[in-house]
Formats: structure tokens, C-alpha cells, sequence
């Protein structure tokens, strides 16, 4: 009887062992490991494997307005009724998509529940906000520059994106980040936004 619990002890322990080992792992590569968590909201956390595009914030003469990899300012097109990117070929080469490899991260300011992702005809993967196709303006060479903003290229507008989803269409420092809705029209009835801004 006592040869048994001798040995039935030590099983147990040896098999506790390996278990958690395995578990500690687990955890340890489950933390991210990019070191770009500063900034980033609690609910980015769950948004995915920390790999997808970051999306932030950035305050200037036009309001708070969304950001993208580096800073870098996005805008949507008003031409876009849809989650459905319609802007490829050329239009895509001047506001070339907000891509992402993963769920997209939402830094602080933020809205993490906003953020989606649509797939293009080439079969990247666009980041979306408040069912907006994302963009980057060519012409932007860094952090903070805004020269696509009002811009009229491939038929429709360009605009900044406010924190709330909506198209920020004033200049300057008039332009507020939440106050730049468009007034409802015939477009309101359709559910998916990014329309009506002209």
C-alpha cells in the first residue's frame, strides 16, 4: 500500500509540472511582444494578434482626425457608398488603401468596436472605420500633413475622419472633430454610410 501513494505522488507532481510549463509558455507568447502598447486602448487588446494596422489620433487646425501607421493622416472618399472600396488603378496609387496584416488595433481616442476591415479586388485586406473604407493621400509626407483634405480627385471628395465616423469637411480651425456630420439627406436611409459628402 505504501509502495503505491510513493509512486502515485510522484506521477501526479510529474505530470503538474509539464502542464504548467506548457501553460507559462502560452501566456508568454500570448502577450504581444511589439512594445507599441503604450497608447493603445484595453479594447485593442482583444481586437486580435496585435499584428493589424494601429489607428490613432492626431489634433490639428482641422479638428481630431484618424491616423494610420507612423501617424500618417487617413482620409475616406465620399465616392465610397459602401464598406466596398471603389477607388483602384490610379485612384489607388494617389490614395493608396489603409492596409493591414491583422485585426486592426484602435489606439486611444479611438472607438476599437469602429474598426473593421473590407476585402479589395486585389485581395489585400482594407481597414475600414465606421464602415468607411480607409486611405492614405500620396501626397502626405508625414505625420500631421493634411494636403488631401477637401481635395476633389476621381469624381468625389476627399475628407478628413473624425473620431465619430464622420467626414470632418471644414478647414481650419473652425472644422471641429465631432461637429462635422453632414446634415441628413436623401442618403440617410442607407445604413452603411459614406456617402453624402460632396
Amino acid at each position: 500500500m505504501r509502495t503505491h501513494l510513493r509512486f502515485g505522488r510522484p506521477m501526479r507532481a510529474a505530470l503538474v509540472v509539464p502542464v504548467a510549463a506548457v501553460m507559462a509558455v502560452a501566456a508568454c507568447s500570448s502577450s504581444g511582444g511589439s512594445g507599441t502598447g503604450s497608447g493603445t486602448t484595453g479594447a485593442a487588446a482583444g481586437a486580435g494578434s496585435g499584428s493589424g494596422t494601429a489607428i490613432g489620433t492626431h489634433h490639428g487646425a482641422d479638428g481630431t482626425y484618424l491616423t494610420g501607421a507612423s501617424g500618417k493622416t487617413v482620409y475616406l472618399w465620399a465616392a465610397d457608398m459602401s464598406t466596398k472600396s471603389t477607388c483602384t488603378g490610379p485612384c489607388a496609387a494617389a490614395w493608396p488603401p489603409v492596409t493591414t496584416n491583422g485585426a486592426p488595433r484602435a489606439a486611444a481616442g479611438v472607438t476599437a468596436s469602429a474598426l473593421g476591415t473590407t476585402t479589395r479586388s486585389d485581395g489585400s485586406v482594407q481597414v475600414t472605420y465606421d464602415g468607411h473604407p480607409l486611405y492614405y493621400y500620396a501626397g502626405d509626407s508625414g505625420s500631421g500633413e493634411t494636403t488631401g483634405q477637401g481635395s476633389n480627385q476621381f469624381g468625389a471628395k476627399w475628407w478628413l475622419v473624425a473620431p465619430s465616423g464622420s467626414a470632418i469637411t471644414g478647414s481650419g480651425a473652425a472644422a471641429s472633430g465631432g461637429a462635422s456630420s453632414p446634415a441628413p439627406s436623401s442618403h440617410s436611409s442607407s445604413s452603411s454610410g459614406g456617402g453624402g459628402w460632396g
